[in-house]
Parts: C-alpha cells; structure tokens; sequence
C-alpha cells in the first residue's frame, strides 16, 4: 500500500465511500433487473394464456 502521509484517513474514506456507492448501485441494478425478469415473465404467461402467442 502506497504511503499516503496525512492524507491518508481522507483518502481511505473516499475509497471507503466510493466502494459503499459502487455496492448500492450494484445491488439497486440486480433489484430493477429482477423486476423486469419478473413483469416480463408475468406477461409471456398472460399472453400465453390469451393465446397471443
């Protein structure tokens, strides 16, 4: 690990913060992603069912 004289417990909170941001929109994008897979699975099965398909 690179020296970061007084800086460092600045630096290593930004790391730190940029990390925790990084990990919520991670988890925020599988969220909407599973979403999705849900509604669109709800609608082929609706469609399915109505013979649209």
């Amino acid at each position: 690990m690179p020296d970061l004289g007084k800086y460092a417990a600045e630096v290593l909170g930004a790391y730190g913060i940029s990390l925790g941001l990084i990990a919520g929109l991670l988890v925020l994008s599988l969220r909407s992603g599973a979403k999705a897979r849900a509604a669109l699975r709800q609608m082929e099965e609706e469609t399915a069912r109505h013979g649209k398909g």
